[in-house]
């Protein structure tokens, strides 16, 4: 099979859209899916189905004769109407086929037929000219996942020695491989489970390919702006003007009907009269002329689009449906799209210069990427940007965000050697799991600093299709926490953290060391330290008439004291002065330093010109000193920085995998569970019991006691030394009323607990009783977890009570989580200490809890219909855990975790669906 990366004239768009095509009712559409290649263009995946017959034939028609060879050990020129009818129809179980297309044209087809009980075959065909984008490893990651769905855990494969690049697919996708060869043919099997290696595989093959997607829009070496107009006030014109006078080094086009000409730039009709080649379309025209411009750049070979025309999904429930349209049109034909409603594209690059946008300003070039949604906030990030002089070296403002996100971004910068500090100011997130997994990975190398709107009300802005979350805010802080995100409250703040990254090193601690010429502002400094968590030492105070060699003295000593990890300058200078003197000092000392320093001078805000240090291009440069209006903004700053440093200094920590988990059996009683109750509900104590020692936790048993007579009889059938216990929630939740009667050692302990415990609770329908064996002193705690709509799975961890609860003393996190991660769960509460033994008490076995954890985690992880499990309480004694009472609710899972284990882009269909990702 060949295998030369290629784009097909032949599959130029008709000016209409896809075929509407109606499956039967057997159609697998969870199974649809819009997929970047590896090229960065978009294709949609979709399962097969009869009325694809014409153009499977047409495809067949265009695959060379060797190709055709490899896939069926023979020459075989034509498909049959036998052949068309096997290999378009098929059950969506046992047979199982996909197609990848652009627009109405098969590119690719792929399928698997059992060939035995957990074993299929499985077997690709790419056309030629699109062989090198990746069709294969998409259609192999797509068809694994559906025959785990169909209960297949086995593929085996029949390859010709010869056709090398077909065995290297199936050898990198991160599975066992065995081969053997038998009559000239290699047979390669493997199990299709999704292992840690194969995870692996498709994240760095999704990145890989989301980044160069957006590679497409920054590097455009041709622009064509279709609405260009004569008027000076309309949008077109100040594309064509903000391009033109930006210096674009590349060409720029002017698309419009009904002129000869825009702004000196001569106009074309459409955009496939365009005499070049067209990387990037900006379209300005009304939204209902919107899909009628996609289809002409698409037949034009366009890579991208930029949608700034408004009227989409901000406009209400008719937008909605336009914009689900829009992007639908767009990655059928393998466009990605930027907005719509969005400011634009800017890349400061010399090689480049590209102000794709409607901000007539460009900033200065730097280290930074920025990201945002709102167009008109937009405008403002690049007036502060260029104030303080920061400095980009990239810039999105995405609109309703319909395609193109937040995580595209994250996943381009990842790479970019020319961006060092990523900001983010999220209006909404659509996919906060796969933000948390691609920020977490990209935190690693460079910081990430992130405002999120609306953090008390959980509002998100119109036009932004996002599901609803159920989570309070501590668990959206938590998700940010756990991926090293430098999450910030305010857009000065995201600016003054970023400033100090872009321009000094990472302080290797929390030591910090003031400097000043002003007692009152090192003791506003000081105390402003203390309060953010950093250790401070004695102010170093220099007197109002300090000059500039006393400063650089003070400076080098503070640098050369290992017991400083950070310096905070304040100068106000003496009447008369300029503190010239002082800023050439500080800039010298900052440009030689490992360390870094903030200061406050003359109450300047940004990075003065004094204190730059200019890189080759004349931005303010590494080592420059940042300086803040205000003692506090420069130490809050600081402190965000200091735990950045921390969090990525630390360890990652490990995923636990567990040998006494049995995740197929779990699996299986949760969907019999399901099966029963389609609507779902709550499982039965038996079930609970048996779907936690498939993942190892032993649950104590309890018997139910509706009377006196039951309950002594349950007495007897323990043994004794039991507990009467009250389990109604609205019970337990009440700190008055005393839930628990213990030791109870025969007949008539229980007929005084039990009077006793109705008398001041009530009657007994009211308290649920149970009766349990007595358990060990323990700490009582609580976890739970649950499938939120927007976040998927959450794990939460809290000693139990009401006291917890009120005061939200809860710690959060997204699984897959690493012992790290858990171990911080514990040790970030508040009441923490009385698991380490607080005055006296018994200490409990973490090491155990945080077994408990991450096997919890698994299971949530695993089991996407597990909706809600409850752990509660739970005895961390000095000797590991009792788990005293659990609950389990189940429900048909939640789509948003699709994407786990194969590649693709948010559905733009469906209501209540995602729009995009962050």
């Amino acid at each position: 099979m060949a295998d030369e990366p290629a784009r097909s004239s032949e599959h130029q768009p008709d000016q209409h859209q896809p075929d509407q095509r109606q499956p039967d009712e057997r159609y697998p559409e969870h199974w649809e899916a819009d997929v970047v290649l590896r090229d960065g263009g978009a294709a949609h995946l979709r399962p097969i189905i009869p009325d694809d017959a014409e153009e499977l034939v047409a495809f067949y028609s265009r695959v060379s004769e060797q190709s055709k060879y490899y896939r069926f050990f023979a020459p075989y020129p034509t498909l049959s109407n036998r052949d068309v009818k096997r290999f378009t129809e098929v059950d969506y179980r046992s047979r199982v086929a996909f197609v990848v297309t652009i627009g109405a044209s098969i590119l690719a087809v792929g399928r698997y037929d059992a060939v035995a009980p957990g074993e299929a075959e499985v077997a690709f065909l790419v056309e030629d000219d699109q062989q090198g984008r990746g069709l294969a490893q998409l259609l192999l990651e797509h068809l694994a996942q559906a025959g785990r769905e169909m209960g297949i855990h086995r593929f085996v494969a029949d390859v010709l020695p010869e056709n090398v690049r077909m065995i290297q697919v199936f050898r990198d996708q991160g599975y066992q491989v065995e081969r053997s060869v038998e009559d000239g043919v290699m047979r390669l099997v493997f199990p299709i489970d999704p292992t840690e290696t194969a995870i692996g595989v498709m994240q760095s093959r999704e990145h890989r390919a989301e980044a160069a997607s957006i590679e497409r829009f920054f590097n455009a070496r041709s622009v064509a702006v279709v609405g260009a107009s004569r008027r000076q006030d309309t949008i077109g014109q100040g594309m064509i003007r903000n391009l033109v006078l930006g210096d674009f080094a590349g060409a720029v086009y002017a698309v419009n009907p009904q002129a000869e000409a825009v702004s000196g730039l001569p106009a074309y009709k459409t955009v496939q009269d365009i005499p070049g080649d067209v990387d990037l379309a900006v379209i300005a025209v009304p939204a209902e002329s919107v899909p009628e411009v996609v289809l002409d750049c698409a037949a034009k070979g366009v890579h991208g689009l930029i949608v700034i025309s408004s009227g989409f999904a901000e406009i209400g429930d008719e937008g909605r449906r336009r914009q689900r349209r829009l992007v639908g049109l767009a990655r059928s034909y393998g466009l990605r799209l930027v907005g719509p409603n969005c400011l634009g594209v800017i890349n400061t690059s010399s090689q480049v210069r590209l102000n794709a946008s409607l901000s007539p300003l460009i900033p200065p070039r730097g280290r930074v990427g920025f990201f945002c949604q709102s167009g008109a906030l937009g405008l403002a990030i690049l007036e502060n940007v260029d104030r303080r002089g920061l400095g980009l070296s990239t810039f999105v403002s995405a609109g309703n965000r319909a395609d193109v996100s937040g995580n595209d971004l994250l996943q381009y910068w990842e790479e970019d050697d020319a961006t060092e500090v990523v900001l983010l100011y999220l209006e909404s997130i659509g996919n906060p799991r796969k933000f948390s997994r691609i920020a977490r990975r990209v935190g690693r190398k460079k910081p990430v600093v992130a405002v999120k709107s609306g953090r008390s009300t959980q509002g998100v802005p119109v036009g932004h299709a996002v599901r609803k979350t159920t989570a309070p805010q501590s668990a959206v802080d938590a998700m940010f926490h756990q991926a090293g995100v430098i999450q910030v409250d305010t857009l000065d703040e995201m600016f003054d953290v970023a400033q100090l990254l872009a321009h000094q090193p990472l302080p290797r601690g929390p030591r910090v060391a003031v400097v000043g010429n002003s007692d009152a502002l090192a003791l506003l400094v000081a105390d402003a330290a203390t309060a953010s968590g950093l250790k401070v030492a004695d102010p170093v105070a220099l007197g109002a008439n300090a000059s500039a060699d006393d400063f650089e003295k003070a400076l080098d000593a503070a640098i050369d004291n290992p017991d400083v990890d950070a310096i905070v300058a304040v100068f106000i200078p003496p009447v008369n002065t300029t503190g010239e003197d002082v800023a050439n000092v500080l800039a010298a000392v900052g440009e030689q330093s490992d360390k870094p320093i903030v200061s406050t001078f003359l109450g300047s805000e940004g990075v003065p010109e004094l204190l730059r240090v200019p890189d080759v291009e004349g931005a303010a440069g590494r080592g420059s000193v940042p300086s803040y209006s205000a003692p506090e903004s420069a130490v809050r700053a600081l402190a965000r920085v200091v735990s950045y440093a921390q969090w990525a200094g630390s360890e990652q920590g490990d995923i636990a995998h567990f040998d006494d988990i049995d995740r197929d059996a779990a699996s299986s009683l949760v969907r019999t569970a399901l099966a029963r109750t389609p609507d779902g509900g709550w499982l039965t104590d038996a079930d609970v019991h048996e779907l936690l020692r498939l993942y190892g936790i032993d649950l104590w048993d309890w018997e139910p006691v509706p009377s006196l007579d039951a309950a002594i009889a349950a007495g007897e059938q323990l043994g004794w030394n039991v507990v009467l216990k009250a389990t109604a929630d609205t019970v337990r939740a009440r700190p008055d009323l005393t839930h628990v009667w213990r030791n109870i050692s025969d007949a008539d302990d229980m007929t005084e607990a039990w009077a006793a415990m109705t008398d001041y609770i009530g009657p007994p329908e009211r308290a649920m009783f149970v009766v349990q064996k007595m358990a060990p002193p323990g700490v009582p705690i609580s976890i739970r977890t649950v499938e939120d709509p927007l976040f998927g799975p959450l794990l939460s961890f809290a000693l139990s009570g009401a006291a917890s609860d009120l005061l939200e003393d809860r710690a959060y996190r997204i699984p897959p989580v690493t012992d790290v991660d858990v171990a911080a769960m514990i040790r970030e509460l508040k009441s923490a200490p009385l698991l380490f033994g607080y005055r006296g008490g018994p200490r409990a076995d973490l090491d155990a809890v945080e077994d408990l954890l991450q096997r919890v985690a698994a299971l949530k992880d695993d089991l996407p219909e597990v909706s809600e499990l409850n752990l509660e309480p739970v005895l961390a004694g000095h000797d590991g855990y009792r788990v005293l009472k659990a609950r389990a609710r189940v429900a048909q899972p939640i789509d948003n975790r699709r994407d786990w284990y194969v590649r693709r882009l948010s559905s733009p269909v469906g209501l209540g669906d995602t729009m995009a990702d962050a």
